[in-house]
């Protein structure tokens, strides 16, 4: 067996297939749809007095998705196409999780520095490493850019944003 064989060999079976990644996603799916019935149900899914209760339409939206992702999974299982191949090579997760990480961390950012500061540096911080650009192009952008989202949004078109310690030191 040559060295690339071996190699494709070690990867498929480090990493998981596309069968498997079809099942999880459907166990997700299913238990999205679930959750939508039963909320769907918690309001009224049914008929009152002649008209459809808020949750009708909400609540067979929750059985398809149900029933979809039920076929997917046993498709999944016992199809007879069944898709071994890797779901995902290496190199291909790290390039998703260079863009994943940084944008969890700025979704949290959100909560304890405001959306502007976040902004600014999630934007400073992407320049950086993903385009290689010097610090001091991409703290001017990224100000920049965090300074005319605050104007727009907080004082021409009045629409409150999350915001942290920064902008409460200016009244805002």
């Amino acid at each position: 067996m040559s060295t690339n064989q071996e190699e494709t060999k070690n990867t498929h079976s480090q990493s998981a297939s596309g069968w498997m990644a079809d099942a999880v996603v459907a166990v997700v799916i299913f238990l999205i749809g679930v959750a939508i019935m039963v909320d769907s149900h918690r309001i009224g899914a049914g008929w009152l007095d002649g008209n459809l209760q808020a949750g009708y339409f909400p609540f067979r939206i929750g059985a398809i998705l149900c029933l979809a992702s039920a076929v997917i999974f046993f498709s999944a299982f016992f199809g007879g196409n069944r898709n071994v191949k890797p779901f995902v090579e290496p190199k291909q997760l790290k390039s998703v999780l260079t863009i994943f990480i940084p944008s969890l961390l700025y979704i949290f950012g959100i909560e304890f520095v405001g959306i502007y500061v976040a902004s600014m540096i999630f934007i400073a911080g992407f320049m950086r490493i993903s385009k290689h650009t010097s610090w001091w192009r991409a703290i001017p952008v990224s100000v920049g850019f965090s300074l005319a989202l605050f104007i727009l949004f907080e004082i021409v078109f009045l629409v409150p944003l999350p915001k942290g310690p920064i902008e409460s030191l200016f009244g805002y």
